[in-house]
């Protein structure tokens, strides 16, 4: 069927889970998959029968309690418990886009069948992606490592018929939606609940939302620096393909590429120039838009092999007649990449803010502030204070959370990676961004206008079309807040190919 997604072991990558949620895709278990899942469940059901000493997070209690021994007749009370007492997520709701992604991601780490879950508890995962009932998750209370045990509690207690969801558009106690679909709570199983706690898929679906967010905000960066450039009556130089060739960044040499086609059969890029030089914020754009991209795509390889990989604790290797306790719910390398992305975007935004800088100056035949008959008008002073503001906290935003850690579970939890606060962080400076961009194509098809009557290239001038049918030249002053929220309104509505 087309417009069903089976999971299995193929590589899975970031742009499959975007083509997933903008189809609308199902979801179902590969052949493949529901075999290694039986397969590992039977494993471990007959490893229990035999095997009466104590194997941790399975017949243990958990973290600093890994030295008390469960009975038998107390293993699915014990997972129960386990779900109950680490739902203790605080703070806003998260979106529910990244609910979704976390319930794929979930899904996938379980169908390699190194996890020791029932098929049916798969299944129902399955039923709540396929069906858009997405538990109710919080942003708060995960460290990072021991996997992201608070948020993804909150994604699991519906299994049980615990916790809250929204679904057909209204937020609901999780028993309630069951019953209203002939569900019955999942009974868990020994390891279960730790196999569903254990992982790192709130930190990982944040990562690849944003992933999937940036990669439409440096290709708007890359278009609104351009028509800065034109409407800064900048010069084509920096551009040339030389200069990249000996110095052959991959971001930067694509970025210089990306800006001469931008600028193919400009009017206003081929006149002759007052300037024998730009400033750095239009000079740089491919030294600056280029190393963010290049950070950009390390941080996809992580979050790739990341949403491919087993992230629950122990892991279950039924081939091999092997148990094995470890650490691959820690996050660090999720950490490390979450703060290198936040700090590459936040640059993009820095960069911004200065040619917004540079053309509201009065430089170069534009009027101060873009605006005719200045001094009554105060056209766009105010906005590049706004863009200001929000590059400032985006540096604050920038502080490493990575390199933070708190010991918990009385020791026994001695070092963790704090990539949940690199997680939400990242968002706020994705979003920051898109706020940070839309101030300069604000400012940037205002300048264009005092050029006229040359024109830009073909397709800067259809862009600029486009946009203009939603926010109008400014001949004096009004509300540019809502300016502002009509061009955000506009990149949400654009799309890539």
């Amino acid at each position: 069927m087309d417009n069903v997604h089976y999971i299995s072991s193929d590589i899975f990558s970031i742009e499959e889970i975007n083509t997933l949620l903008i189809e609308d895709k199902k979801l179902a278990l590969s052949e493949e998959a529901t075999a290694k899942i039986e397969k590992c469940r039977n494993y471990l059901d007959e490893k229990m029968k035999e095997h009466k000493d104590p194997i941790y997070g399975i017949n243990t209690g958990f973290g600093s309690l890994y030295n008390v021994k469960i009975s038998d007749e107390n293993l699915s009370k014990l997972q129960e418990n386990l779900m109950k007492s680490h739902a203790c997520g605080t703070g806003p709701e998260i979106p529910q886009e990244i609910v979704k992604i976390m319930l794929l991601l979930k899904i996938q780490s379980l169908s390699y069948g190194n996890s020791g879950v029932q098929l049916k508890t798969v299944e129902r995962l399955i039923d709540f992606y396929n069906n858009d009932i997405l538990p109710i998750v919080y942003e708060q209370g995960s460290l990072g490592a021991s996997g992201d045990l608070a948020p993804l509690a909150h994604l699991s207690l519906p299994l049980i018929g615990e916790g809250e969801v929204y679904y057909q558009g209204f937020r609901q106690p999780a028993g309630k939606v069951l019953e209203a679909n002939g569900w019955k709570p999942i009974e868990l199983q020994s390891k279960e609940g730790l196999a569903l706690l254990n992982g790192t898929q709130f930190m990982s679906a944040y990562g690849c939302y944003v992933l999937l967010k940036s990669r439409k905000l440096v290709y708007l960066a890359d278009v609104i620096g351009a028509i800065s450039l034109e409407g800064f009556d900048g010069r084509i130089e920096p551009f040339n393909e030389l200069i990249h060739l000996v110095r052959p960044h991959k971001g930067q040499v694509v970025t210089a590429e990306f800006y001469r086609d931008l600028l193919e059969g400009s009017e206003l890029i081929k006149q002759p120039k007052q300037h024998v030089q730009d400033p750095y914020s239009f000079r740089c754009i491919p030294q600056v838009h280029g190393a963010s991209k290049d950070a950009i795509d390390y941080v996809n390889k992580v979050f790739k092999t990341e949403i491919n990989s087993v992230t629950d604790n122990p892991n279950v290797f039924y081939d091999d007649d092997l148990i094995i306790s470890g650490g691959n719910f820690h996050g660090q390398p999720l950490a490390l990449a979450l703060d290198f992305l936040a700090m590459a975007l936040a640059e993009i935004g820095n960069i911004s803010e200065r040619r917004t800088y540079q053309l509201i100056s009065g430089l170069r035949g534009l009027p101060p502030f873009l605006v005719s008959n200045p001094g009554l008008n105060s056209g766009f002073m105010i906005p590049q204070y706004t863009a200001a503001s929000i590059v400032s906290q985006n540096k604050q935003l920038t502080v490493p959370a990575s390199t933070d850690s708190i010991v918990s579970s009385n020791g026994q939890e001695d070092h963790v990676s704090m990539g949940a606060n690199a997680a939400t962080k990242v968002l706020r400076v994705a979003d920051n961004l898109e706020r940070i961009l839309a101030i300069e194509l604000l400012n940037a098809t205002q300048a264009l206008e005092f050029r006229r009557p040359l024109k830009s290239s073909p397709f800067i001038e259809s862009f600029v079309k486009t946009y203009r049918e939603e926010v109008p030249v400014v001949t004096e002053d009004r509300i540019l807040h809502y300016d502002i929220e009509k061009t955000l309104r506009f990149f949400h509505s654009f799309q890539l190919d």
